[in-house]
């Protein structure tokens, strides 16, 4: 049986129901009749207005219609259809949803009086229907305005309305008792609309504020400020409050923005964009924002209190989204805001960032996090921040003058300049792969220009400041020239080696980019000049030339146009020719650039990476990240990306890295650890030695291969090995420590790496077998085979076998395969090559080095002719050191 209550909600719902109806008919529908299209802006926004609340008032009829149909149902058919059919109590929250909708709708044309202003464009028509109008209302003064009584109108009927609501459901609850199945539906109902009658209260309270407010400002002021979605909070003038430094002379808080009026000055923050801090005194509190931080002061505490909490609420409320329901500050979220937060802001004051727009993360009023700077010029930054500077991996583009070209910028960033690994693009086609320090290239770096560029070339060395400073090299591919040595102030100062592609070497004294003093310059057929030069490497002045074939020329040359290279002289004919061994020792550039200081800016990042523990976060700006390189520079914002490893990732795979480290210890667990380590290009060891190849290639790849610079190249391999190995001890330290364990001690390198077989388990016999005199027997009797064949390829042949005889040796001994890598080889090739006693060595390799097939370059038989080179020359500089023999060239020399 239906209660009371039930059948006076079907009446209730029968009179709202109509009177939805005629509020249409005899308000609504003539307000938009009798307001034709507007051509200026603000009765277009009227006019719009007025369309929302029609829409509202639609639905807000097609709800109550479909509640209205509930009841009857409910009614008609109490035995099949329950209690919680009824849509106000079922759907109450949908209901809720159309009620609060009509009521911003309502309040919005409230605030900017569309109903005086409606009212005053059709006076006469509104004056025929004032009779009918008022039938709708109660307790309006028969003097009040038309465009008092039409806002009433839209709005009486449904506070009335809401009200009933509250009684009838509570009423309803108390008749169905605590135990029936529908209380909890009812009570949740009657909280419901319970709180829409507070939210109601407080959205007609904050309308009729703001609405008050606008006749109190001028104009101008209302241009300024006034929207219909804005609602008044709290004005200075009602509870006073001083702000400093701005000194406001009105201060008043919306519900979306702060606002300060000081004169004819108008400052507004955006209540997004606002944090609150409370300070010690209990009549203070500091608010920090993009470009200001004030202080907000009050004489009495409690009006600072007031200020403070509504502040609190609002920025709360405006960082949501939406209004707090029922009241301010009565939300279901926390109700202090947070501290990180992500808005678009657009900076006004003059520096940097004047007019640039920052859209991210914020933290105390600075960009902080993830985010994209945009500037009017057309620059952009997009990537890390910290405290309002960028910081960390960044993204930026710099226009250029000639259409859709940019300098891209792919580098780490800390406090707002460019600082570590960074890949740059430049719109002249120009890259630059390396390091900055306070925005400038600093450190070890590569530029190269594009291959189609008028004057090609290309520089790997170290910068200072922005300029080539230190140890480099440049490759001028259009002269065909590559310099390889000391630079100072972006021009070649200090010791130099310049090789061109014709085979020709000098080396001398270079000084603000121009050779200076004497020199030496040696030619592919090995014929020597000491003396000095012209930029083209011309011979001028006096000098001495020291041909193949022995002769000496003593004199001065000179050079005249078309006259070709003149000298005056003496030429001595009675030298006998040199021994090719001996010509082959004119070694340049070793001694002018100590190798322990040639790569620094290699080494030093890792070493620093190393010394901070290996921490993940940094790994990208000490030892750098890869990315392609993008031939065309794109105006487009997709351009802002960089197709690089997840950094997030980094900590976790450096923790990986360590660990396995620290399980593979044993040698022969080692030795396979660190080739995949040493082969992943995303591996720290594997990053350096990629770079420490790129600098290898630079100097002695293409023009670089030239014998004249075999001892440079070689010494700098032993020094990479070096360091490379101090560099895994490194990584094995930091390992020990993150995991509480004890260092290791540092192992003897040169004893570990030079004879590396003592790192094997052998027993007293195996070591015995390893030094009698027929140890490596078979290998030695191979190797003496050389002298007895012509052909260079039989000679390498012949080489190759010696090498399969002493790893076959190598792993009779061991009693399991091995396998010879070159820092094991070069020992034991130097005891076989030693007591095979081939004669004439020297001229043998020179013979097989000039014959050998180009295309076997880089190959294994490039790889043992090497290796021979170097044993030859090791037990060449022993014999001389034993006999101490005086060489035909002065020790001091670098020959």
């Amino acid at each position: 049986m239906c209660s009371p209550e039930e059948e006076a909600l079907l009446r209730l719902e029968e009179v709202f129901s109509a009177t939805l109806a005629r509020i249409n008919s005899l308000v609504l529908q003539p307000l938009l009749e009798t307001t034709p299209e507007p051509s200026d802006p603000r009765g277009r926004e009227h006019l719009r207005l007025l369309q929302q609340l029609h829409q509202s008032s639609q639905q807000l009829w097609e709800v109550t219609e479909e509640s209205l149909h509930s009841l009857r149902e409910r009614l008609c058919h109490q035995d099949s259809v329950g209690l919680e059919s009824l849509l106000l109590l079922c759907g109450a929250d949908r209901v809720l949803q159309v009620h609060v909708e009509y009521i911003e709708s309502y309040t919005s044309c409230l605030v900017v009086q569309v109903f005086q202003k409606a009212a005053k464009k059709k006076r006469e028509y509104w004056r025929r229907q004032r009779k009918a109008l008022w039938q709708l209302l109660s307790g309006v003064s028969s003097e009040a305005s038309v465009g008092t009584a039409l806002a009433q109108a839209l709005c009486q009927p449904l506070a009335h309305h809401v009200q009933q609501y509250v009684f009838l459901l509570l009423s309803l609850g108390d008749t169905i008792g605590e135990h029936h199945p529908t209380r909890e539906l009812v009570v949740h109902a009657a909280t419901v609309f319970g709180n829409l009658q507070s939210f109601m209260r407080q959205a007609l309270d904050q309308a009729m504020a703001t609405q008050a407010l606008w006749h109190t400002l001028s104009s101008r002021l209302r241009d300024v400020l006034c929207t219909p979605a804005r609602r008044l909070l709290q004005d200075s003038q009602d509870i006073p409050v001083m702000v400093t430094p701005l000194r406001a002379e009105r201060v008043l808080l919306f519900d979306d923005a702060l606002i300060l009026l000081q004169g004819h000055n108008v400052h507004i923050f955006d209540l997004k964009l606002v944090w609150i801090d409370p300070a010690q005194d209990g009549c203070m509190f500091h608010l920090l924002t993009p470009e200001e931080e004030l202080s907000f002061c009050s004489k009495d505490p409690q009006d600072r209190t007031v200020w403070q909490w509504k502040m609190t609420q609002a920025v709360c409320q405006a960082l949501r989204g939406k209004k707090d329901f029922p009241v301010l500050g009565a939300g279901l979220e926390p109700s202090e805001p947070p501290t990180c937060r992500c808005v678009a802001y657009t900076f006004r004051a003059e520096g940097r960032l004047c007019q640039a727009t920052y859209e991210g993360e914020w933290c105390r009023g600075r960009p902080h996090g993830k985010g994209t700077l945009k500037w009017p010029d057309g620059r952009n930054h997009v990537g890390n921040f910290c405290q309002g500077l960028e910081h960390g991996f960044g993204i930026h583009l710099i226009p250029q003058a000639s259409e859709d070209t940019f300098d891209c910028y792919k580098c780490h960033w800390q406090e707002g300049s460019m600082c570590g690994y960074g890949i740059c693009e430049y719109s002249t086609d120009e890259v630059y792969r390396g390091y900055f320090q306070a925005g400038l290239r600093h450190g070890f770096g590569v530029l190269e220009s594009a291959p189609q560029a008028l004057q090609p070339c290309k520089y790997t060395g170290h910068w200072e400041r922005g300029q080539r400073s230190g140890y480099g090299i440049e490759e001028d591919s259009d002269r065909g020239e590559r310099y390889i040595g000391m630079w100072q102030a972006d021009q070649r100062h200090g010791p130099g080696v310049m090789v061109t592609q014709a085979g020709v070497c000098y080396q001398g004294t270079f000084q603000a980019d121009k050779m200076v003093g004497p020199g030496v310059l040696l030619s592919e057929d090995d014929s020597l000049y000491e003396g000095t030069f012209t930029r083209d490497l011309t011979l001028v002045g006096k000098g001495k030339v020291t041909f193949p074939n022995g002769f000496t020329l003593e004199g001065s040359f000179g050079s005249g146009a078309g006259k070709g290279l003149h000298t005056q002289g003496m030429l001595d004919t009675a030298a006998f020719p040199p021994d090719p061994s001996s010509t082959r020792k004119r070694q340049l550039g070793v001694g002018a650039f100590p190798v322990e200081s040639r790569w620094q800016g290699v080494y030093g990042p890792f070493r620093d990476f190393v010394s901070a523990g290996c921490p993940g976060d940094q790994q990208e700006a000490l030892l750098g990240f890869h990315v392609q390189n993008a031939r065309e520079l794109r105006k487009s914002q997709e351009y802002l990306c960089c197709e690089r490893s997840q950094p997030e990732a980094c900590a976790g795979r450096m923790e990986d890295v360590l660990d396995e480290l620290l399980q593979h210890r044993e040698p022969r667990a080692l030795r396979e650890c660190l080739r995949k380590a040493l082969g992943n290009s995303l591996h720290p060891l594997g990053k350096l030695l990629r770079t420490l190849m790129l600098t290898f290639q630079a100097t002695y790849a293409g023009i670089g291969a030239n014998k004249h610079l075999q001892a440079l190249a070689q010494e700098e391999v032993k020094q990479h090995a070096r360091e490379l190995w101090a560099a895994y001890r490194g990584l094995l330290q930091v390992a020990l420590q993150r995991k509480g364990q004890a260092p290791e001690e540092d192992e003897d390198a040169e004893t570990r790496h030079l004879w590396p077989l003592k790192d094997l388990t052998l027993t007293t016999n195996q070591r015995l077998s390893l030094v009698r005199d027929k140890c490596f027997l078979s290998a030695t009797e191979c190797l003496q085979k050389i002298i007895t064949t012509v052909d260079p390829r039989e000679k390498l042949e012949v080489l190759e076998k010696t090498y399969g005889e002493i790893e076959a040796t190598v792993s009779r001994v061991l009693g399991q395969e091995h396998k010879l890598p070159m820092d094991d080889l070069l020992p034991l090739l130097i005891y076989v090559v030693s007591r095979a006693r081939i004669q004439h060595l020297g001229a043998e390799i020179h013979l097989i080095r000039d014959m050998m097939d180009p295309i076997h370059t880089g190959g294994l038989y490039d790889f043992l002719l090497t290796a021979l080179e170097s044993c030859y020359e090791h037990i060449q500089k022993e014999d001389m050191r034993l006999l101490r023999f005086p060489g035909r060239w002065d020790s001091r020399e670098p020959w």
